[in-house]
């Protein structure tokens, strides 16, 4: 199977949402792909659903939301290229941190496929809109007033009032909304079901944030909103500003159980559980027998889903098991002794998924559930007072101590101005995310969010990875001069706040390690040494093993990060590509670098589902380089022969490690000849080898 595809100019976010539609309601769309919601309103009404099409409702509404809806669902105008000469690093080239550089509503669109759903947590601190901040709208997008009435579907005047202020630098309401929809639009589409995103801000937007977010993520999943002391504000003419806010929603609440808890649900079995031990006295397993039956009843009248599983008791209080067994391949692995059989307890099949100084500080406190026997993977008992704890705090103080520990950082020198507070982010991830976790923030600053994931990584042995996108945004030497000449003299780059982000991940990465693992490696090593001193050598072994195992592990942890950045589309490449015909060459592939083909090889594939950390495998075939991963095989250079198709064919034939199910090739660097030779070769062995391989040509 043959077929042209113009993927470049074309990179969107995918719809899943009408993907959805399309699959269950196939008939309620016309034969141009329009959704025709007259029959799907038709449609539900044969079915009898109580559903209601009205169209006044409750709501928020600007000039420029459907404007912002466009920006959300249109073409990304980039594509992305590495920096090579960072990424190539020992401490780079096998790292899962992403530090990109660019618009973000670009780099979220191209991070829209390889990423849909894979993220756990999201925090950002976007402009705040205060009128002194720096915030503008100033959008580069070329659209006319009657592109606008065409795309969007406004009158002629309302088209010249939104191009108005989307090109006159506005900081109006309704220009930040409009430049926060589609990034918030996009990033509910990168977080996993059981996602959370948080969102600082302080009173100029709060309100309007509010709305925006109930409406992207629904109002339904609104989790809380974190008053957050920061002290950074007095004025004495008006009521003193000490606090910001953190909006906190799910991606979809029926997955997060344990947001509930905080809530009446927790209230209602803490309070039954002391009415029973009241009644009980410590007959312990009276006490969980009645408790576990009120919880079946009650689930009639309360809904108590999410957290009915809180039904264990012990002299401590509630509690649940956790599954202590990691889910896949790459858990810890060790041995943990019967209390009283004082035989070896069953093993998880991929290893625990916590460390043994986790297991050994939670079996100090008598958190540990033992089955009667060996036989029984012992599980650590997650406590309904502990986790009500940990959740029902919408209070955080913190007086911005991150602004010292940020110039010490940078020998003292101040620069940026109210970076985020460390605390209050590992604070965040270690009650949201667990070890192998993705984290995002695409407004990232002074780089705040990577130092805390990697601390957090330090501290608890996790293998957490982030992604941070920041824009190039020059630094004003009237405003701080100091991060002006810091970045100008000092690192010998252009003055933009992404240099102090690179550069503070590089400084954090460097006394993480010299202050936190190489730390704990020398007390590690210093335990096996002591060890060894000992008589009982053959008891000791098993122990020794397992500190060689935790040095080694830290000795891994991920404290590098690869870096890229968008570059704009090559000029008058969409006008030739839409008028291409293949009897001749329109456009001129002789200015294209190496550097730009890799940099179209990258936006390729990270569009079809490929992460930026992974790296596609260089095939030779006789003297011809492709690039293959995940399925896929790349011909973007020139220079493809016959030979070279001989090659290709040989090597799907004879390794069983190679198995394209698509061929993709760069028409502009093929002559018609040899696209045809190849598209008939691949359909002759489809057909002979009963195999469905797809030749595509993408220009």
């Amino acid at each position: 199977m043959s077929n042209e595809q113009k993927i470049t100019t074309n990179i969107k976010v995918p719809n899943k949402d009408l993907e959805i539609l399309k699959k269950h309601f196939p008939h309620c769309f016309d034969k141009n792909g329009k959704f025709d919601i007259i029959k799907f309103q038709q449609q539900l009404n044969t079915q009898n659903l109580e559903i209601t099409f009205e169209k006044e409702s409750y709501g928020l509404d600007w000039l420029g939301k459907s404007y912002a809806r466009l920006l959300a669902s249109d073409p990304a105008t980039t594509l992305l290229k590495a920096d090579e000469t960072h990424n190539s690093k020992p401490e780079n080239a096998n790292s899962e941190n992403l530090l990109i550089k660019g618009d973000n509503l670009e780099v979220l669109k191209h991070l829209a496929n390889a990423y849909y759903e894979k993220v756990k947590m999201i925090y950002i601190d976007p402009p705040y809109n205060t009128g002194s901040d720096g915030f503008v709208y100033n959008d580069d997008r070329k659209y006319t007033v009657k592109d606008l009435q065409n795309l969007i579907g406004v009158d002629e005047e309302k088209a010249k009032r939104i191009l108005d202020f989307t090109q006159s630098k506005s900081n109006s309401h309704s220009a930040w909304l409009t430049f926060m929809y589609p990034r918030l639009y996009i990033a509910k589409q990168l977080l996993k079901d059981d996602g959370v995103i948080f969102v600082s801000i302080d009173d100029n937007e709060v309100a309007q944030l509010r709305l925006l977010m109930d409406e992207v993520f629904g109002e339904e999943n609104f989790v809380g909103q974190i008053v957050w002391q920061t002290a950074t504000d007095n004025n004495p003419t008006q009521i003193a500003t000490e606090h910001e806010y953190v909006l906190v929603f799910v991606k979809n609440k029926i997955y997060q159980d344990y947001w509930e808890i905080p809530s009446e649900k927790g209230k209602i079995i803490q309070a039954k559980y002391e009415e029973l031990k009241s009644e009980l006295g410590e007959d312990l397993e009276q006490i969980q027998k009645q408790l576990r039956l009120w919880i079946r009843k009650q689930n009639n009248g309360y809904d108590l889903s999410g957290i009915a599983h809180y039904s264990y008791v012990d002299e401590k209080g509630v509690y649940y098991p956790g599954n202590s067994a990691n889910t896949k391949p790459g858990g810890y692995n060790y041995d943990i002794i019967h209390p009283v059989t004082n035989k070896i307890c069953a093993k998880p099949a991929y290893g625990y998924r916590f460390t043994l100084d986790t297991f050994n500080d939670a079996n100090s406190k008598g958190d540990i559930q033992w089955g009667e026997d060996e036989t029984t993977i012992p599980k650590i008992k997650k406590r309904l007072d502990t986790v009500t704890q940990q959740l029902k705090s919408y209070y955080y103080e913190d007086n911005r101590s991150t602004s010292a520990e940020l110039k010490e950082l940078f020998n003292g020198k101040k620069v940026f101005d109210n970076p985020k507070s460390i605390n209050f982010l590992k604070h965040i991830l270690k009650f949201i995310t667990s070890e192998n976790d993705l984290i995002l923030d695409f407004f990232a600053g002074s780089g705040t969010t990577g130092d805390a994931v990697m601390q957090l990584n330090a501290e608890d042995g996790g293998n957490r990875k982030y992604i941070l996108v920041q824009l190039p945004e020059p630094i004003d030497p009237k405003k701080n001069k100091t991060a002006y000449d810091f970045v100008k003299d000092e690192l010998k780059a252009e003055p933009t706040i992404f240099e102090i982000t690179k550069e503070r991940l590089l400084r954090a990465a460097k006394k993480i390690k010299t202050e936190t693992i190489d730390k704990k490696i020398r007390e590690k090593e210093k335990e096996i040494q002591t060890l060894s001193g000992q008589l009982n050598l053959e008891e000791n072994k098993e122990k020794t093993e397992q500190l060689k195992q935790e040095i080694e592990k830290l000795k891994n942890q991920d404290l590098g990060f690869k870096i890229f950045e968008t570059m704009p589309i090559w000029e008058d490449y969409d006008f030739e590509a839409e008028q291409f015909d293949s009897s001749q060459t329109l456009f001129d592939t002789d200015k294209l670098s190496e550097d730009d083909i890799k940099a179209l090889l990258i936006t390729w594939k990270t569009y079809e589902g490929i992460p930026l950390t992974q790296d596609l495998e260089p095939v030779d075939l006789s003297g011809y380089t492709a690039y293959y991963g995940n399925g896929r095989l790349y011909l973007m250079n020139k220079g493809f022969t016959t030979e070279s198709l001989k090659a290709l064919l040989e090597k799907i034939d004879t390794d069983k490690h190679f198995e394209p199910k698509s061929i993709i090739a760069f028409g502009y660097h093929f002559e018609s000849a040899r696209l045809r030779e190849i598209s008939e070769n691949v359909k002759t062995y489809n057909n002979k080898k009963k195999s469905d391989i797809d030749f595509i040509i993408r220009y």
